[in-house]
């Protein structure tokens, strides 16, 4: 049934009965949350071997010889190292490794250039006006970074071969744009693959800004849903071609390899930025979690390893994203009223709902029990333009409850439909 195609009269009809199903979710009680995209208790569980692993292995030592329970080695275990060097295709020597959180590396990268600078150039925080480029939808966490640091957001329209490279050449041009957030590959929230062309593109960048820099997060970059996974082009390799190594600064973690809370993260650069950065680093550490970085090489190993982990979570995700496209298409396909992504990785589904209707839709769901990202997160200021967009998260509920939740979630976009076409 395409809802578009409707009188009056059968909209009318057609709410009434939406509605009826609807106070019967209503009447049931629930308390389900899709809020975010967390790793489920099974997902969890499948990196507890790791906390017993120094237990059973020879020492404490790293292969540079010293005691991983003490101070030193600021940069981080070489095999950490050389590691997250492959995870992100950038070189060992050019890897720092840090704490829990790719985030909190993100946040004090930009708090670096804040307060001195990259590129020999003024510090962001002593110049009058910053402008960051936000892909948008995109990540909520990116953009909460860059309205703390008081900076003006700038929309850029995310397509499914990355951002409008268009509007993004046009507006380096303006020398007070110093960035950009990228998360390039399986993108939050659409799970979009940045296309070659577009990594070509970003690193023939030619910014007014010497310190402009490219925020390269590689948060889903292992975490393959399909045998054919996208594959994503280097930029590491690509801004080496063209001579601009310090265009671009790259992150990545294990947080959905292991453990959210207590996993490993590291960031890369060029020489130059990464000067800087360990400078910064001199004054705010004597040393990153060491004994952890090891149990992390004693469990992954290598990217082999990596792999092998990343499929026992794709067994358990692969069916909760089945789930999700499956109620959407058979619940909503055809009506009219909705758009969704179908990624082969990630953490995320992106639903386009009617225009208009998407704070409806999140409103619904809560008040019936299923709590769901906020309508507008997705775009800078949490404004979507179009109130239209909302992301699914179907990482942590079991699929019972998913299948509950798509129920009421379907059901509520084509309620908030009917209601904003009975206005019309």
């Amino acid at each position: 049934m395409n809802y578009l195609s409707l009188g009056k009269d059968e909209l009318l009809q057609k709410k009434e009965q939406l509605q009826k199903e609807y106070d019967g979710f209503k009447a049931r009680g629930l308390q389900l949350n899709m809020a975010r995209g967390k790793p489920c208790k099974e997902q969890l569980d499948l990196s507890m071997p790791m906390l017993e692993i120094l237990h059973s292995k020879a020492g404490m030592t790293a292969s540079t010889g010293e005691d991983c329970r003490n101070y030193g080695l600021t940069d981080g275990l070489p095999e950490m190292k050389a590691l997250f060097a492959q995870m992100m295709e950038v070189e060992p020597e050019n890897v720092i490794v840090g704490g829990n959180s790719s985030l909190n590396m993100m946040f004090d990268t930009v708090s670096c250039a804040m307060t001195h600078g990259f590129g020999g150039c003024t510090p962001w925080g002593k110049q009058a006006t910053i402008k960051f480029l936000c892909p948008a939808p995109g990540y909520d966490r990116h953009f909460a970074v860059s309205q703390y640091f008081g900076m003006e957001m700038i929309p850029i329209e995310m397509t499914p071969q990355g951002p409008d490279m268009d509007a993004v050449e046009k507006w380096v041009k303006d020398p007070q744009v110093k960035g950009i957030w990228c998360v390039p590959k399986y993108s939050n929230p659409q799970g979009y693959t940045y296309s070659d062309e577009t990594v070509r593109r970003f690193a023939a960048l030619e910014p007014a800004a010497a310190d402009f820099r490219i925020f390269w997060d590689n948060a889903y970059c292992v975490h393959e849903l399909t045998d054919t996974p996208d594959v994503l082009l280097s930029l590491w390799d690509e801004c080496k071609k063209v001579h601009h190594e310090d265009l671009a600064i790259f992150f990545a973690s294990t947080s959905k390899i292991t453990f959210p809370g207590a996993g490993v993260a590291a960031l890369a650069a060029s020489e130059a930025n990464l000067k800087v950065i360990r400078e910064h680093l001199s004054f705010q550490t004597i040393g990153p979690d060491k004994l952890n970085q090891l149990r992390h090489i004693y469990y992954l190993a290598d990217m082999d390893g990596v792999h092998l982990q990343m499929e026992r979570h794709r067994q358990i995700l692969e069916p909760k994203f089945a789930t999700v496209i499956s109620k959407l298409e058979s619940q909503l396909g055809g009506t009219g009223i909705a758009s969704w992504t179908n990624p082969k990785g990630g953490y995320f589904v992106s639903v386009d709902v009617l225009e208009g209707c998407a704070k409806r839709v999140v409103e619904l769901c809560k008040n019936a029990g299923v709590v769901l990202t906020g309508a507008g997160a997705t775009y800078p200021y949490g404004k979507d333009p179009a109130d239209s967009n909302i992301r699914v998260a179907p990482t942590y509920p079991p699929v019972e409850e998913l299948e509950v939740a798509m129920d009421l979630f379907c059901l509520s976009v084509q309620l908030a439909a009917v209601e904003k076409l009975l206005k019309a």
